[in-house]
């Protein structure tokens, strides 16, 4: 609750905490695709890397959208999570 009680304080306060839990939201599935990629990176299972790694490149795009992440966050995150599942792959050729 904000110290001055004021109407627009009040109101301000309200529609920090929705956006404060829709973002909440939106980054928790994001982590969660994220982990999805690395722990199947981390047991070497290539189908399943790639896949999941087309998820999370949708799922940070949609969080950059709404306004969640910035562009570049969201891009180096996808690039890095690209680079391990490529590394994965060139390794089993």
């Amino acid at each position: 609750m904000p110290r001055v009680i004021h109407k627009s304080t009040i109101k301000r306060a309200r529609q920090a905490e929705k956006r404060t839990l829709r973002n909440r939201t939106v980054l928790s599935a994001v982590k969660g695709v994220m982990k999805k990629v690395l722990s199947a990176v981390d047991q070497k299972n290539a189908n399943e890397a790639k896949a999941s790694l087309r998820e999370a490149a949708s799922a940070l795009s949609k969080a950059v959208t709404k306004g969640v992440l910035k562009r570049n966050t969201a891009s180096r995150r996808i690039s890095r999570l690209a680079a391990k599942v490529n590394a994965l792959t060139s390794a089993r050729s």
